[in-house]
């Protein structure tokens, strides 16, 4: 019997938007995932100075914006341990929790490049049997400067092509303080959330 095939996508989904849900659904056809598990973290290690909603508000919308697809799963990996929440720890949670799984850890292509200022970013690479990375269908990626730094992450790596989606969390933090439309870049669900306790109306944005 092959072995189920687990995806973990973290972020802090301030808020979850379509364009989160069409790449996360790629992921699952495109990797043949057995499930995807949306990891919410309280903070970033890499980015304290950021402010971030509540997580009980962006726990809300996850669950509303995730409900309806049984591929996909709302993990308390992060949020039920005391911070820093770094990747590697979650990673080793997860083997913990499903030790028959192959783990296979999901990032945006920035992230990618990012990935040697993680916490121990070599044991990641060790503890995940592969690493789809997001991008655009006309992207071309260079892995030779980051296989210097990282070795053997290219074997690892299975490049996710998505649409072009130019959406982003904090585009639509900053349209909704700033009376800009932004219905359609959410499910109705989450919009309506947003509208009923007047988030992101705020000018940390």
């Amino acid at each position: 019997m092959p072995r189920a095939r687990l995806g973990l996508f973290g972020g802090s989904f301030d808020p979850p938007h379509v364009g989160h849900l069409i790449l996360a659904s790629e992921a699952v056809h495109q990797m043949r995932l057995s499930r995807l598990l949306w990891v919410l973290t309280p903070t970033n290690p890499l980015k304290n100075d950021q402010f971030i909603t509540a997580a009980q508000h962006r726990l809300a919308m996850l669950e509303l914006a995730i409900a309806d697809d049984p591929a996909f799963e709302l993990s308390r990996l992060e949020l039920d341990r005391p911070g820093p929440q770094f990747t590697l720890d979650t990673l080793h949670l997860a083997a913990r929790q499903e030790p028959a799984a192959e783990l296979i850890l999901i990032l945006g292509g920035d992230s990618l490049y990012d990935l040697p200022a993680w916490h121990r970013p070599k044991e990641i690479i060790s503890a995940c049997s592969q690493i789809g990375v997001m991008r655009r269908p006309a992207d071309s990626v260079d892995l030779s400067g980051l296989e210097l730094l990282l070795p053997g992450i290219s074997a690892k790596i299975f490049f996710i092509d998505a649409p072009l989606l130019e959406i982003a969390s904090r585009d639509i933090r900053q349209r909704i303080n700033a009376g800009e439309p932004f219905r359609y870049y959410l499910l109705p669900s989450v919009y309506e959330y947003i509208q009923k306790l007047n988030l992101y109306v705020n000018p940390k944005l």
